[in-house]
């Protein structure tokens, strides 16, 4: 039973404000994809890897694998992350019987949590990482007014990696083509087939670097880390 993980890194980062990929920034001295591409490629469970990256970033992106000896499947990404993860599937060999897809931007994630969703996917088949949201949520017309404040008791703001049993997710992105339906993230397409996606609760470190507010909030979080 085989795992592996698709890292998507295909993005291009305009919300960071800068000219190149944002996974190029340095974090603590490092690439934020050095940070990431490393927790996974030393994880004792996961048995391969596929990094999707954009065509701009390709050559660099095999030069710095080249550089650190790290061993990956690169392949392209597509018009959007549903493609590129799409892409990503394709380049896992069938015998990952499981596997995570992560977002590049999170460089946080722990290798106890990792390990934690191989054992949850491998009893439930689909499984999710999210926490709790603080803050009060309202749904906004397009004019500007209220519509509704949903129960936040019921509200989850979700993570990466999310894990699925191979066959399951090729299934779900196979019907969202033939659909023509585009999600949000990969649970979104499994749960349009009706297949039961669980919870497992996940770390307020565990953040998506998008702005440069949170590469400042990243740099925090490594120093905690260290001890400093």
């Amino acid at each position: 039973m085989g795992t592996g993980v698709v890292i998507v890194a295909a993005g291009s980062g305009k919300r960071m404000g800068g000219e190149r990929n944002k996974l190029w920034l340095p974090l603590g001295g490092e690439p934020i994809l050095a940070h990431t591409v490393r927790l996974f490629a030393t994880h004792r469970e996961i048995d391969e890897i596929v990094l999707v990256v954009s065509a701009e970033d390709h050559s660099s992106v095999l030069k710095w694998l080249d550089r650190e000896r790290i061993r990956v499947t690169v392949t392209l990404g597509g018009a959007e992350r549903q493609d590129s993860v799409r892409n990503g599937l394709s380049a896992l060999s069938n015998e990952c019987s499981y596997v995570l897809v992560h977002d590049a931007a999170r460089p946080f994630v722990t290798r106890k949590q990792i390990s934690a969703m191989i054992k949850q996917v491998q009893q439930d088949q689909a499984t999710i990482m999210a926490v709790p949201v603080k803050d009060t949520i309202k749904v906004v017309g397009a004019t500007g007014i209220v519509e509704s404040t949903p129960a936040r008791e019921s509200l989850w703001a979700v993570q990466t990696p999310q894990a699925f049993r191979m066959s399951l997710l090729r299934d779900a992105h196979r019907t969202a083509v033939e659909t023509g339906k585009m999600g949000t993230d990969d649970a979104m397409l499994v749960e349009w087939l009706g297949h039961p996606v669980t919870v497992m609760q996940g770390s307020y470190e565990n953040i998506k670097i998008t702005t440069p507010d949170d590469l400042w909030l990243g740099e925090e979080i490594l120093r905690k880390r260290k001890g400093e």
